[in-house]
């Protein structure tokens, strides 16, 4: 393996070729540029996208997984996000669900409070702090051939995995989903088969 560190990647175009490889996974985006990404890549109603849970995404996605464990979950989150919710790592480390993948988008930065360094530009490698948590298959990803192998594990469903993304900081335009979290949660529970409440 070369020491040589790789041109970061397009965020956009990652997730739209990844959200294809897996057509069939249970989807939770983070705030602000991963449930942009997904949107863009194509409305479903098996998408759950979350807007103000700072840190959310990979809980809801772990809650998700113990709930629908027939079912492959896919978490997609920013390096910002994931750092304000580290404890979460630990939960699903102990819990340990076959079928959960988190795919940690790493910017650098904290691009919806105004590109601020992350702590993942100022030295933590969060593969090895999701190693230290007990998620063993915890890998980086630097280019656009390694989908597969995320996908691969997504549509498995065969241990859960973080792989952590490293994307460029580029701004691709807002393409904005669903707002009302009410119905993002009923259509949600009606793709699954329960009623909405």
């Amino acid at each position: 393996m070369s020491s040589e560190r790789q041109s970061p990647l397009d965020r956009r175009q990652l997730v739209g070729a990844l959200i294809e490889a897996v057509p069939d996974a249970l989807v939770v985006s983070g705030l602000g540029s991963p449930s942009y990404d997904l949107f863009a890549a194509g409305d479903r109603d098996l998408n759950f996208y979350l807007w103000g849970a700072m840190g959310g995404a990979s809980s809801l996605a772990l809650g998700l997984a113990l709930a629908q464990p027939e079912r492959p979950v896919l978490a997609i989150t920013g390096d910002g996000e994931q750092l304000m919710g580290i404890g979460s790592l630990a939960t699903i480390a102990a819990q340990r669900p076959n079928n959960l993948t988190l795919v940690v988008l790493d910017n650098g930065h904290y691009g919806e409070t105004g590109m601020q360094p992350s702590h993942t530009s100022l030295g933590t490698d969060l593969v090895a702090v999701a190693r230290g948590f007990g998620i063993d298959d915890a890998f980086g990803v630097d280019s656009l051939e390694q989908v597969g192998e995320i996908s691969r594990r997504v549509n498995a469903r065969a241990g859960m995995a973080l792989a952590r993304v490293r994307v460029d900081t580029g701004e691709a335009p807002r393409t904005f989903p669903p707002r009302d979290g009410g119905f993002v949660k009923n259509r949600f529970r009606a793709a699954l088969g329960f009623k909405p409440f």
